[in-house]
């Protein structure tokens, strides 16, 4: 092993948890054995070694699970531990962390009991949202129950006393022992097959978990599913849940709770009635009061003292009103006639035969100040014309030459002599007069200054 490889105890114990934290067996796990050591402390905690004949492990059971319990733990108790196993890292020793805990006794029965309520409760039976409301004045109820226990007498009486209208029938059931399950499946789909009663109550007085075992029954909770008319489970004490309180449409914490839940309290009702035939006749004693009121003035009223002078009135009215309404319609009708003469007028200038008439119109006027701008132009621009022609003729070497004078021309180049330096003897020129060209040929030059 190398130096890098090495971890501190620390690092170790740390690893081994993480793997047990990853476990799903021990994440939540039953756990069968014998309780030893057992010490409570003051803060509610519960710290114990639980063991069998092999082997031993600490366990603790924290006060926020433990308060449930239905009994007292002791020493040399045998148990049924569900909890999750993992390291105390002080001591780096595993232990049980304990979450719930049944005598041994009923620890099979329980194991069955949360097996099949998980089943129940993933295929949706227990769903608030699939069960049926129970009827508020049910006219029939069967009470699938034992015909012996003390039960049905607390139900058939506390029915009497709170609403004698219901009729009672009684589906007598076996509710333990290893044919109670069947029998209450059968008493349960006769009483949907008689298709007459309104609410049906399933249940038994308290007992153990073995008495109340035929209740946990998988049939018997499909049953009850199926069942079309709406039930009330009423089975045990009210710390005593059974699959059946689960699935039934509503759970009565007792069979004589079940009772007061099927039917309303006759006596209540006729307390609610009086209640409220009181608070109508309050009512209607204020509404006549108050129509009788109404009716004095209503008799007190001009209308009903002097009724022909108020019809007379009412026609003065009528005819004021019609005059009224006539001036209206007559300055209505004039408003609407002037609003369409001046929309007719807007109309008739935007037509396209007006327009375009508008149009030539304004052509004919542009056309004609158009041709009197040319003019005016034209007769400014000949007058400059003939100013400027006019200066031109004064500078004009033709004007010049009028006067006498020529213009000589070297022959070819068509330059102007100006000095003797631009011919030479025998050369040609041309010299141009006022009325064509004289071809001469130059016999001698000679400067101004020899």
């Amino acid at each position: 092993m190398s130096v890098g490889d090495i971890v501190s105890v620390s690092q170790l114990t740390r690893y081994i948890k993480g793997i047990m934290e990853h476990d799903h067996i021990l994440t939540d796990v039953w756990i069968r054995g014998e309780i030893s050591n057992f010490k409570l402390h003051s803060r509610g905690h519960m710290y114990f070694t639980i063991k069998d004949q092999n082997s031993r492990i600490q366990a603790v059971m924290f006060a926020g699970h433990n308060r449930y319990l239905a009994f007292k733990p002791e020493n040399g108790m045998k148990v049924l531990i569900r909890g999750e196993v993992n390291v105390y890292e002080p001591y780096g020793q595993y232990q049980l962390y304990a979450k719930e805990m049944q005598p041994d006794g009923v620890g099979s029965l329980f194991l069955a009991y949360e097996k099949l309520k998980e089943t129940l409760q993933e295929e949706g039976l227990f769903d608030e949202s699939r069960k049926r409301p129970i009827p508020r004045f049910p006219k029939k109820i069967a009470i699938v129950t034992s015909p012996t226990g003390a039960a049905i007498k607390d139900m058939l009486a506390t029915l009497k006393r709170r609403y004698p209208l219901a009729q009672i029938t009684l589906l007598p059931v076996l509710v333990q022992g290893q044919e109670a399950p069947a029998s209450i499946v059968r008493a349960v789909n006769q009483a949907n097959a008689a298709n007459q009663f309104d609410t049906l109550i399933v249940g038994r007085g308290g007992g153990s978990i073995e008495e109340l075992w035929a209740f946990n029954d998988e049939g018997v909770a499909r049953c009850i599913v199926a069942s079309t008319v709406p039930v009330i489970s009423a089975v045990g004490h009210e710390t005593d849940f059974t699959i059946s309180d689960f699935v039934a449409d509503l759970r009565a914490p007792t069979p004589t709770g079940a009772a007061e839940l099927a039917v309303p309290d006759v006596a209540e009702l006729l307390h609610s009635r009086q209640v409220l035939h009181n608070r109508l006749k309050r009512q209607m004693k204020l509404k006549i009061e108050e129509h009788q009121e109404q009716l004095k003035r209503l008799k007190r009223s001009y209308a009903f003292r002097y009724p022909l002078q108020l019809i007379r009135q009412k026609e003065q009215e009528l005819d004021t009103q019609l005059e009224r309404l006539q001036r209206a319609s007559k300055r209505h009708m004039s408003d609407k006639q002037q609003q369409f003469q001046l929309i007719e007028k807007a109309l008739q200038r935007l037509h396209p035969k007006g327009q375009i008439k508008d149009a030539q119109s304004g052509l004919k006027d542009k056309k004609l100040r158009l041709e009197k701008s040319m003019t005016q132009h034209l007769s400014r621009h000949e007058q400059r014309f003939n100013h400027v022609v006019s200066e031109l003729n004064l500078l004009s070497p033709l004007r010049i030459m009028e006067r006498g004078y020529s213009l000589a021309y070297t022959e070819g180049k068509e330059e102007l002599v100006k000095s003797i330096q631009q011919v030479d003897a025998g050369q040609k020129v041309e010299v141009r007069v006022t009325d064509g060209v004289i071809y001469c040929q130059v016999e001698d030059k000679q400067s101004k200054h020899s």
